[in-house]
């Protein structure tokens, strides 16, 4: 019912409305009227006239009060000559006697609070009165009093006939503001009643107003009018049922809304959403701007908006939830996470197939273990629902839950490596990101050095890898090397560990054992020892390498998942990694590798593994890669390993 009287106005409505209008214009006076200006004159301070005068005037048209305004303006005129004739022959013979030293002692003024035009100043006394100009005027100078009779001080003067003229000037005025009252009075009592006509009115015009600004400042800012996906099904023009929200959003061009693009200061992204993603990035990558920008054109979309992308293809959601960081309320004795999970519970319980679900940072109020899980079954949750939707999270373990979903896409925001360091991109990319900047973010909001270098040490010391380093690191060469024997070893080094960690652990512990044995000889160093350990990087299922990899040699090995190996090298790890997945079968695929420092020691690397990595048990995929250079053939390299 309200949509049919906002939107679909009767005829009698519209007649009304004109007619309404047609009364207003006739008497109110609009604001490209300029016949109405305040009444100047040189000696009265403008401030004067403007306060006085702006109580009625510009209030209705001036053809309903052409004798009031003569009246005010000959009051203005009689008040201007009242002053001349008795201020300005003191003020000129004040000046002429004190010009020499520079001093003003006469000056006509507008005083605000009275509501008056006055002379301030002190008055002159002649050593000789001998009828000289402004002699005569100075006598009839007398002190101004307030409303209540009492003098206003001691250097404020007046006389009998400008006090005459400012009470003719007070009164023409106030005669005209009574006239207008009048006036609008009468055209009150005449629109009484049809206020609700005038209601209806003033909302179509500020929603009209509104539009329109809306609409200009988009079009400046180059934003779109988006396409609606109805959730309706329709025959022969009348809803029979409803149907499901089509699954797909699709945004072409997305920016912040908040960045001015015509300035081309905004980082633009392609959002082609058809399930819920879950989103990893550093710190400052862009996670939060990503959702609150998607939460911004869905809503701005379903409201008939424009958008600040290139296109946009956006359901009729029948709700959009938007989850940031919680706060916690003392007033009610509950913590950030408590807040949190209240907010996930009414998100939980109002989601349908058609909602848009956006949560930032999921459960990281709590400890990380059950904050992973919990957030892992709210993703299921979601995902079983269908709905669309981001969850982004620093919780990098819910990877290695055993998730049950069938549709959630794995979305993280790049990151690139420039003159030595990691800086985002705020481009939203497929795969996880691991990456989280959080020492080079701490060091450039200006955390001391030492603290940031001391939480490195530790970071290494337990974290190198996804399996820790000191866990699977080289034992002795012979047993490390004894791959078919030691399987014991690694049961018990491992534990429960899945049999792709088994093998993942053996093949970096070969790899090291053999690049080891090889940078010994280059260097001409008497032990392995002396070689620095090889920092590897492990990319999983659908992981993204770190951006410290991009433009920088680095040999690699492909753990396939027929279980055969594949060693290569590259300049461009990321671009080698995704070209490896693109083909059928290898989606699964895990990578691990290490940086060496320029292509020819990885090319001499990746051929010595090519050679050597064969006899010690493993099963290579491109094995007649190593043909090509006799590097690394010589069994002597290895001699102390024994198979």
């Amino acid at each position: 019912m309200l949509n049919k009287f906002l939107f679909k106005p009767s005829l009698f409505q519209v007649g009304e409305c004109e007619w309404v209008s047609s009364r207003i214009g006739e008497l109110i006076s609009q604001d490209g009227d300029v016949d109405q200006e305040f009444s100047s004159y040189s000696l009265i301070p403008n401030d004067f006239c403007e306060d006085i005068e702006s109580s009625w005037k510009g209030r209705v048209k001036i053809k309903h009060m052409e004798n009031f305004y003569e009246e005010v303006d000959e009051a203005a005129k009689a008040l201007h000559t009242a002053v001349s004739e008795d201020f300005l022959p003191i003020i000129s013979r004040i000046r002429a006697s004190t010009a020499p030293f520079g001093e003003r002692k006469g000056e006509i003024l507008y005083a605000r609070e009275h509501e008056a035009v006055w002379f301030k100043g002190k008055r002159f006394t002649p050593s000789v009165w001998a009828e000289t100009p402004g002699e005569l005027q100075n006598k009839q100078l007398r002190h101004a009093m307030d409303s209540k009779g009492k003098k206003v001080g001691d250097e404020w003067f007046t006389t009998a006939k400008v006090e005459d003229a400012l009470m003719r000037y007070h009164e023409a005025n106030d005669k005209a503001k009574a006239k207008v009252l009048e006036l609008l009075r009468g055209l009150s009592a005449e629109l009484q009643c049809k206020t609700n006509t005038l209601v209806f009115a003033s909302m179509m015009l500020i929603i009209a107003k509104a539009l329109c600004a809306h609409v200009s400042e988009g079009r400046r800012r180059k934003w779109v009018f988006p396409t609606l996906l109805e959730s309706r099904k329709y025959e022969n023009g009348k809803q029979v049922a409803e149907g499901p929200c089509p699954a797909r959003m699709d945004i072409v061009g997305l920016s912040p809304y908040w960045f001015d693009l015509s300035q081309g200061s905004a980082v633009r992204n392609t959002v082609s959403m058809q399930s819920l993603f879950l989103l990893t990035g550093p710190n400052g990558g862009g996670k939060s701007s990503l959702l609150r920008s998607v939460c911004a054109a869905a809503l701005l979309g379903i409201c008939g908006f424009m958008v600040p992308a290139e296109s946009a293809s956006i359901p009729h959601f029948d709700a959009i939830v938007l989850h940031m960081k919680s706060y916690d309320s003392p007033v009610d004795g509950k913590s950030s996470f408590q807040i949190e999970m209240s907010e996930i519970r009414s998100l939980l319980s109002a989601t349908t197939s058609r909602s848009l679900v956006l949560i930032d940072e999921i459960c990281r109020g709590t400890e990380t273990a059950k904050g992973t899980c919990i957030a892992g079954s709210i993703v299921e949750t979601l995902d079983a629902v269908g709905c669309l939707g981001i969850v982004s999270t620093h919780l990098h373990g819910i990877f290695e839950l055993p998730l049950q979903t069938r549709n959630t896409v794995y979305k993280s925001m790049s990151a690139e490596y420039i003159d030595g360091q990691t800086m985002p991109t705020w481009k939203l990319v497929d795969g996880i990101c691991k990456q989280s900047l959080a020492f080079e973010t701490a060091q450039r909001e200006g955390v001391p050095d030492t603290v940031v270098k001391r939480a490195e040490e530790l970071y290494h010391s337990v974290y190198v890898n996804d399996m820790p380093l000191k866990v699977i690191a080289p034992l002795d060469l012979k047993d490390d090397l004894n791959v078919n024997g030691g399987n014991e070893v690694a049961s018990r080094t491992i534990g429960m560990a899945s049999q792709k960690d088994i093998l993942k652990g053996k093949v970096q512990r070969v790899v090291s054992a053999i690049c080891k044995k090889k940078f010994m000889e280059l260097n001409k160093l008497g032990d392995t020892s002396e070689v620095t350990d090889l920092k590897f990087i492990s990319i999983g299922v659908r992981e993204q390498p770190p951006p410290s990899t991009i433009g920088v040699s680095s040999v690699y090995v492909m753990l396939r998942p027929d279980k055969r190996l594949y060693v290569g090298e590259t300049d461009d790890l990321q671009g080698r990694i995704q070209a490896h997945r693109a083909k059928d079968g290898m989606q699964s695929a895990i990578f691990i590798s290490f940086l060496v420092q320029g292509k020819s020691i990885a090319c001499q690397l990746e051929t010595l593994l090519i050679n050597q990595l064969p006899k010690q048990g493993f099963h290579l995929a491109n094995i007649a890669d190593g043909k090509h250079r006799n590097f690394g053939t010589n069994d002597t390299v290895l001699k102390a390993a024994t198979v």
